[in-house]
């Protein structure tokens, strides 16, 4: 069966919500599937949330039909989101730091953190009634949803880190090919844009899994009628964040949710080490390196890739029933 893309879907804005957190953040939002009733879990195994938490510089549209389909197949609620300083979220109103600050690790006085962000994400499950849930992070949205795995045990059922790292200096570092490519001045058109994400897209997903460029070219208008254009400000926020964030490994430590970690073994983002690091910072946390796969979740990848998360999901619920 073929997976869905976005190519046959159609987004439907008026799904988004927006919402002003105590974390002084206006968040959008969506929700699909399970029934709308507040309810995170009917007692019937259904229902049952899973957040998506997307990386740096993607809005929620990162998690594409095919791998979301899978988990509304399941019968779970899906949540995803725009981070701050990204999407239709709110965007903050100090400076950017300089290319000389994010090159030298150098974060400006008073920047926000994973950690702030992290608030911004128990604050959204607060304001949808959802206790707990499966946490599914991907880059530097698996850095945020292990800082609310590590903070707020009660509130994780599970938790999948994708492509991430523990912000140790000497793990998961970025491939100089790729920082050369992250200098680019911003795209100022939509057909710039596309042709800019096609390339860097090809770049990042790995030899073994080329990529679909029509399914690609969809994504990236959509992504640009969200963001009404590119936000560097916004994203270079967002790096300073993970960089005033630091070590995180031993913070870490303190994850008692079951968690798992996958990483591709030719990521130029973020070195495989950095997955390999994370999953020993992580009590009892299992580690799948997959071959081929890059620092991208392509359609031909989200089958295997969900059925991984939804077995360790599986096993979680049926641990904490036990």
């Amino acid at each position: 069966m073929k997976a869905p893309t976005w190519q046959d879907a159609v987004w439907d804005d008026d799904a988004e919500r927006l919402v002003e957190l105590p974390t002084g953040m206006t968040i959008c939002h969506r929700v699909d599937g399970g029934a709308d009733d507040g309810d995170p879990d009917d007692g019937d195994g259904n229902d049952v949330p899973v957040v998506l938490v997307a990386g740096m510089s993607e809005d929620m549209t990162a998690w594409t039909p095919s791998l979301v389909t899978p988990f509304l197949d399941r019968g779970h609620r899906v949540v995803r989101f725009d981070n701050r300083d990204i999407g239709r979220s709110s965007r903050v109103s100090a400076p950017a730091p300089s290319l000389w600050r994010l090159a030298t690790a150098k974060p400006l006085p008073g920047a926000y953190s994973l950690h702030d962000m992290a608030d911004d994400t128990v604050a959204l499950l607060d304001h949808l009634g959802i206790e707990s849930a499966h946490l599914v992070g991907r880059s530097m949205g698996g850095m945020i949803a292990q800082i609310v795995a590590a903070r707020e045990p009660a509130r994780v059922r599970s938790l999948t880190s994708l492509y991430s790292t523990t912000g140790a200096r000497r793990v998961g570092g970025t491939a100089w090919s790729t920082k050369r490519g992250m200098l680019r001045p911003a795209a100022r058109t939509e057909d710039e844009w596309v042709s800019r994400h096609l390339a860097v897209t090809a770049h990042l997903s790995g030899r073994a899994h080329p990529i679909d460029l029509e399914e690609e070219e969809a994504h990236a208008r959509l992504s640009w009628r969200r963001l009404s254009g590119p936000s560097p400000a916004g994203v270079a926020r967002q790096i300073q964040a993970i960089l005033t964030s630091g070590n995180r490994t031993r913070e870490l430590a303190g994850i008692t949710a079951p968690t798992l970690v996958i990483h591709g073994d030719r990521d130029l983002i973020v070195h495989p080490s950095g997955g390999r690091a994370t999953a020993a910072a992580v009590p009892g946390a299992r580690h799948v390196e997959m071959p081929g796969m890059g620092h991208h979740l392509p359609a031909s990848l989200a089958a295997t890739l969900a059925d991984e998360v939804l077995d360790h999901i599986s096993e979680a619920s049926s641990s904490a029933r036990q």
